[in-house]
């Protein structure tokens, strides 16, 4: 489609829409609902998530001003020029919301004994600990640096912290620059009556006088620059005779040297401080962001481990564990209940556990002749490796496709990836200019001369620390038609061959988006002809163009859409004749909102479908992703009941405007519902105890349907 024929009248600027997601989180950090030490919390993944969006999608449009030829952005007109200029207008106001907030945040946290001081706060013992640790430990290890002729100005490497000071001797003036090592604590814990500390930062800028004790200091303050991270290896001339890793090795070594995107500068910086800075470092005002919070709030997660257990008990969530899903009998083992029926985990209400378990399984297995699996995330600690790496040493054949490409977390993967190998793994890497971001295992059992085959599809990754944070779905079946299309996706990806026909599964790049699309070809014709016609989408955004021009002409022709988007979505509701039958509500929780799970039609007919992709044309054809069709009826029942809660939220979730703002959903005298909190009460109420069986399929649907009307008379 030409680029004028694109109607602007119903979509908005990405970025801007990202920006206003971020703003909800800074909500919960607002929200006096949420235990206090979690709204400090909440602002610190507020300040990372800024962080990711200016090293990525500010990084990647600040790329496309370099290109001769013009980009008009297809959901807003915008050049990528206009579009960081919107963008820089409106992260200004954030940071200021964000200073407010933390100074209200750190007031209430001192009435608990946590105290983030500064050195004039200190007393005299605290006052000679700080002095004493500085000349210890801060100051062998400080290069502090005047910046002329014969040194020249130090790089400094993205969102680390550096102590700018502007110079004067003998009446000119110089600047210099103190990087504070990364290898430093991030703060000084003071004393043991409560939670006293002082930031590294700050101890270091009150001794700059020290540091540069033959000039004066005129001005001094933090400063951190952000830098593009926006590398596209697939877009690299590199020889692909070389070793993938090692390429990828080269790939991280440069992330950090890429152009500067922001500064960040807390303190009271001189305009010849910033004048100077903006001009060694390339940047415009409008890309300066003066912050009175610490630029750095990754510290606070550390922060809780020092809490007395009474103050957690005051201060944090109430502890919740995952808990055996109802559909497993505990203490039996997981392949011979999965060959009877399905089962399906919701994370993080549920455990990870099965699945793991599954694989142990297989790995012990005599009867399993293979694993294939893909993967794209894992924490740094992972017992799938484990449990991989025995099965190959017990002589199955284990095939890991391991993306090298997920940002920010390539190092973890290149050694895991040649800890499998070490282990006998087949590891192949997947293709060039596509990611492998599928969620799919596939175990492959002989039995008495039958082959049988166990599926795992996921939405999230076999991230064993995230699924205790992320909302997510793992689908595990024997159903042998999807089994045989996991089998086909193996031997294509194994063959690179991204054009495979499937049966039931909706594979990205070749068919995913059109078969999609199709489902909704369906629901509109089922509106035309006078039925009742509905679509539900949930996922993390909604971007790709095609799809939204779908999902506009699905609402013009009478069908009833309910979209739960949890960050960037650039369709607008409620636009007359373009989306006025379209809904778009956001939910930011306890837990991040992950799942993606797609509903075409009402009731017992409804094809629901659950996958890794979000509506982004990233995913729908530049990456390799599956879609898994839920065939069991027990199973849709659940997920129709976890949509049916996440419809009914009306404490967390948020309704998307016309304009593209979001509001709170109207009071209209109903009970409030805390989608994510049911789900907790209900996970604590169907676990089976050891040794039992699960409920029957209608007596599990009573008890959803009992419990959820109980929490919602609460």
């Amino acid at each position: 489609m030409s680029e004028q024929y694109y109607d602007y009248s119903f979509t908005q600027e990405r970025e801007l829409s990202w920006l206003r997601f971020n703003e909800r989180v800074m909500e919960e950090a607002r929200d006096e609902s949420v235990p206090l030490f979690e709204r400090l919390k909440f602002a610190a993944i507020f300040t990372s998530n800024l962080d990711e969006f200016f090293m990525i999608r500010v990084g990647s449009i600040y790329d496309l001003t370099l290109v001769k030829k013009t980009h008009v952005d297809s959901k807003s007109g915008l050049t990528p020029a206009q579009q960081l200029s919107a963008i820089f207008e409106a992260v200004g106001p954030l940071y200021k919301q964000r200073d407010k907030l933390m100074a209200q945040l750190e007031t209430r946290l001192r009435t608990c004994n946590i105290c983030s001081l500064a050195l004039s706060e200190l007393d005299v013992k605290e006052r000679k600990q700080c002095d004493r640790y500085f000349r210890d430990y801060i100051l062998p290890i400080l290069s502090p640096q005047v910046v002329d002729t014969l040194h020249p100005f130090p790089h400094l490497p993205s969102k680390s912290l550096n102590i700018a000071v502007e110079l004067r001797r003998g009446g000119e003036t110089s600047f210099g620059v103190v990087p504070i090592p990364r290898s430093l604590p991030p703060y000084l814990r003071l004393s043991e009556r409560g939670v006293r500390y002082i930031l590294t930062e700050q101890i270091v800028q009150a001794h700059v006088e020290e540091l540069f004790d033959q000039y004066q200091v005129v001005s001094r303050a933090v400063i951190s620059v952000t830098r593009n991270a926006d590398i596209s290896p697939e877009d690299e001339d590199y020889d692909v005779n070389d070793d993938y890793r090692q390429h990828m090795r080269k790939v991280l070594k440069k992330r950090s040297r890429l152009a500067p995107v922001r500064l960040e500068i807390q303190g009271a910086a001189s305009d010849a401080l910033v004048e100077y800075l903006c001009q060694r470092l390339e940047l415009t005002p409008a890309q300066v962001f003066h912050s009175k919070s610490p630029l750095v709030l990754s510290y606070v997660y550390a922060l809780e481990g020092l809490l007395p257990e009474e103050s957690k008990a005051a201060l944090c969530y109430p502890p919740f564990s995952p808990k055996a899903p109802a559909g497993l009998i505990r203490g039996e083992k997981i392949i011979p209940q999965l060959l009877r029926h399905d089962v399906l985990l919701f994370y993080p209400f549920h455990s990870m556990d099965p699945f793991l378990r599954l694989v142990k399984e297989a790995a012990n297995d005599p009867a399993v002749l293979s694993i294939k699996i893909t993967i794209y995330r894992l924490a740094s600690k992972a017992k799938l490796i484990e449990y991989l790496a025995a099965a190959a040493e017990n002589g199955k054949d284990v095939t890991v496709l391991m993306e090298l490409r997920a940002r920010f977390d390539e190092q973890n993967n290149i050694q895991w990836a040649e800890r499998l190998e070490e282990a006998g793994c087949t590891v192949i890497y997947g293709f060039e200019g596509f990611k492998v971001h599928s969620k799919i295992c596939l175990i492959t059992r002989r039995e008495r001369g039958h082959i049988q085959q166990i599926t795992q599809v996921g939405t999230g990754n076999y991230n064993e620390k995230t699924a205790k944070l992320y909302t997510d779905l793992s689908l595990m079946t024997a159903n042998p038609a999807i089994g045989a299309d996991a089998a086909a996706f193996f031997q294509n990806i194994s063959t690179a061959n991204l054009d495979g026909e499937y049966r039931l599964l909706l594979v990205a790049p070749h068919s995913l988006k059109s078969r999609l699309m199709a489902l909704m070809d369906g629901e509109i014709a089922k509106a035309k002809a006078g039925q009742k016609a509905r679509i539900f989408i949930k996922c993390n955004s909604v971007t790709d163009r095609e799809l939204i021009d779908k999902l506009s002409e699905a609402s013009q022709a009478g069908v009833d859409i309910t979209m739960n988007i949890r960050g960037i979505c650039c369709l607008r509701p409620g636009v007359p004749g373009k989306t006025d039958r379209i809904k778009v509500f956001s939910i930011v929780g306890r837990f991040l909102e992950h799942p993606r799970i797609f509903v075409f039609g009402t009731g017992d007919d409804a094809k629901v479908y659950i996958g890794s992709a979000d509506f982004m044309t990233r995913n729908t054809e530049h990456r390799v992703e599956i879609a898994c069709p839920i065939l069991d009826r027990s199973i849709r029942d659940q997920i129709r009941h976890y949509v049916e809660i996440l419809c009914s939220d009306n404490v967390k979730a948020r309704i998307m405007g016309s304009d593209g703002h979001y509001f709170h959903v109207p009071d209209h005298g109903e009970p409030p519902v805390d989608a994510q909190a049911v789900f907790m009460a209900e996970a604590i109420a169907k676990e089976p105890p050891e040794g039992t069986s699960a409920p029957t399929p209608a007596a599990r649907k009573g008890i959803l349907s009992a419990l959820a009307q109980r929490l919602r008379r609460r």
